[in-house]
């Protein structure tokens, strides 16, 4: 299949691993040239040499809280480049998980840093290039979390349901430039994140890592109706579509890639 974006400049967030570093490789083997943004200069190195067995690409480290390193990434990868086609913002935390009464206001504002204001700042840095071109993808990682909060982690539901808000508002506004915008909300996807909350999850009952997937699934996400963790791949593999020609009519939408877990329609 033919995804019409050989040669297309995509600039990856949150690449070193998961999600990020899943789409990076799927959209290099279509024959786009990858710029792979993360915060951590080893871990991204490696994910670098992983996507460079299937394509163009390399690593620009920022931290993407910092406007500075955000205007540092963007000349980086246009003196590179010269444009960017595609964005996709896979970078996030899970931030702090405390009953609400408990969460403090730098709690809430590190959250919101990382998961939403990061994405606002790469939207800024690289939509102009896409308005030139007259042509652009961009993909917001959303989470299960906006659709479906949870309470012990209401920075992150509150960062995440305002993703999905600003990838229907970008939409609005860029649309007649030819810039496509969307969202995906993944659910519980085998990722560092959940394998760190597994872990948690884990030492706290004293079980085994698969036996704290098993329970958190039963007692947590009952409503994910395959009974597992997804693989990175197959919400890369949504997002990549997003990020194609095939999606020429796909605007403003958010895709969710949960397994069932939200239970409403």
């Amino acid at each position: 299949m033919d995804f019409g974006i050989k040669g297309k400049v995509a600039v990856i967030t949150g690449g070193d691993s998961g999600i990020g570093q899943e789409t990076a490789k799927l959209l290099a083997s279509e024959g786009a040239k990858i710029a792979l943004v993360d915060k951590t200069a080893d871990k991204l190195e490696q994910a670098v040499e992983e996507v460079k067995k299937v394509g163009e690409t390399f690593p620009v480290q920022a931290d993407l809280t910092n406007l500075e390193d955000v205007e540092s990434a963007q000349k980086q990868i246009l003196d590179r480049f010269g444009e960017v086609n595609i964005l996709v913002n896979a970078a996030g935390i899970t931030g702090a998980t405390k009953e609400f009464l408990e969460l403090s206001d730098r709690d809430w504002f590190d959250t919101l840093d990382v998961d939403l204001m990061a994405a606002v700042r790469v939207c800024r840095a690289f939509i102009p290039s896409m308005r030139e071109a007259g042509w652009g993808r961009i993909v917001l990682v959303s989470s299960e979390d906006a659709l479906q909060p949870y309470p012990d982690e209401m920075p992150y539901c509150a960062a995440k349901a305002a993703i999905i808000n600003l990838a229907k508002n970008l939409s609005k506004a860029y649309a007649q430039d030819g810039i496509l915008v969307n969202s995906v909300a993944p659910a519980f996807i085998e990722t560092p994140m959940t394998d760190k909350m597994m872990e948690k999850r884990s030492q706290k009952l004293g079980v085994s890592f698969d036996k704290a997937i098993a329970t958190f699934l039963e007692e947590k996400r009952p409503h994910l109706e395959l009974k597992r963790r997804g693989k990175p791949q197959e919400v890369a593999a949504v997002i990549a579509f997003l990020c194609s020609e095939l999606a020429s009519f796909v605007v403003g939408s958010n895709y969710r890639v949960d397994g069932g877990s939200v239970a409403s329609v």
